[in-house]
């Protein structure tokens, strides 16, 4: 049995949850202070609601389903946390003349090419510049904030001689020494 699967989801009181069963499988709405998200599990997971408690359980004991357990837990239980509490990611910028502005719906980035790096904050993100080298990206769907978060850090990944580019905060970067001369 997946430790993680047969773990029950705890609902708060300000989350709604509505689960319709499909020939497709289950498809889960939570609707929360913060936003809706809405997924459709595979057939081989069961998802049951008793109260405030969410149990997955699995049809067959084959690969496929005990795979599908613990994921299905985990992804429904994003859900519930990111619609009640959210998620966030903090990335610093270092390096001289390295900037951010958030302009509109736009994340604009100076990262020491030639032009500059415009990137489109999807809907349902909020993202913060301070001191124009530390941004702050929250929102309520976990998967969103992490591409958006990896994204920006792949337009520029620190390098290791003088540390210099984008990397997520408490991030350690192994540094090498220079030339030695």
């Amino acid at each position: 049995m997946s430790r993680i699967g047969k773990a029950p989801i705890e609902v708060p009181d300000k989350v709604d949850v509505s689960i319709q069963e499909a020939v497709s499988g289950y498809t889960v709405t939570v609707k929360g202070p913060l936003g809706e998200l809405t997924r459709t599990f595979r057939p081989e997971v069961v998802i049951s609601q008793e109260g405030n408690l969410i149990t997955v359980a699995r049809k067959k004991e084959d690969r496929v389903s005990r795979s599908l357990h613990g994921l299905s837990r985990t992804l429904l239980n994003n859900m519930v946390v990111g619609v009640s509490n959210g998620f966030e990611k903090n990335l610093e910028i270092n390096g001289v003349g390295y900037r951010a502005a958030v302009q509109g719906k736009v994340l604009n980035l100076a990262l020491g090419f030639s032009h500059p790096v415009d990137i489109p904050i999807p809907e349902g993100i909020e993202v913060k510049v301070d001191n124009n080298t530390k941004l702050s990206i929250k929102g309520y769907d976990k998967q969103l904030v992490g591409d958006l978060s990896a994204l920006i850090r792949s337009k520029r990944p620190p390098e290791p001689y003088k540390g210099k580019g984008v990397k997520y905060a408490g991030e350690q970067i192994r540094r090498k020494a220079g030339k030695a001369g």
